[in-house]
C-alpha cells in the first residue's frame, strides 16, 4: 500500500510543480510581453514568481523525497544512470536541474537581467520566456521518457 501512496503524492507533486511552469511559459509570460509598462511588466512578473517560486519549491521537495524513498523501498538503485532505469535517471537530471535553479534563482535572475535597471524590459522578458521554455521542455522530456519506461515502452 506504501508504493502506490507514494506513487500517487510523486505524481500530483510534479503536476503541480510542471504545470505551474507550463501555464507561467504559456499564459503569464505572453501576458508580460503584451504588457505596455515596463513597471507594469516587473511588478506583475515579482507578484507571480514570489507566489509560485514558493508552491514549485514544495513540489519539488515532495517529487525529490517521494522519488528517493521510492527508489530505497524497492530497491532501484542500482538502475540510475543504466539502461533498465533511464525514465527514473532522466527525472532526476532534470529534478536536479530544478533544485539547482530554485536554489540559485536570485544569481540566475541577476544573470539574466544583468545588473543594468536600465536595460530594455522587453529583452529581458524575451530572454526569461526563452529560459522557461527550455526549462519545460526538458520537463517534458522527462515526462515523456518516464511514462514510456514505465510502462514498457522503452
Amino acid at each position: 500500500m506504501l508504493v502506490p501512496l507514494l506513487i500517487a503524492i510523486h505524481v500530483i507533486g510534479v503536476v503541480i510543480w510542471i504545470g505551474g511552469v507550463a501555464f507561467v511559459t504559456m499564459t503569464v509570460f505572453p501576458m508580460i510581453i503584451r504588457m505596455e509598462s515596463s513597471m507594469e511588466k516587473v511588478l506583475f512578473f515579482q507578484g507571480v514568481e514570489h507566489r509560485f517560486a514558493k508552491i514549485a519549491k514544495l513540489c519539488v521537495l515532495i517529487a525529490g523525497l517521494t522519488g528517493a524513498w521510492l527508489l530505497s523501498i524497492t530497491d532501484r538503485w542500482s538502475i540510475l544512470f543504466e539502461r533498465a532505469g533511464v525514465g527514473p535517471s532522466v527525472m532526476l537530471v532534470v529534478w536536479v536541474f530544478y533544485v539547482l535553479v530554485l536554489l540559485f534563482e536570485g544569481r540566475l535572475f541577476k544573470m539574466i537581467f544583468r545588473g543594468d535597471a536600465q536595460q530594455d524590459t522587453a529583452k529581458i522578458f524575451i530572454r526569461l520566456t526563452a529560459f522557461h521554455w527550455v526549462v519545460l521542455g526538458l520537463s517534458l522530456i522527462a515526462i515523456f521518457v518516464g511514462v514510456l519506461s514505465a510502462h514498457g515502452g522503452m
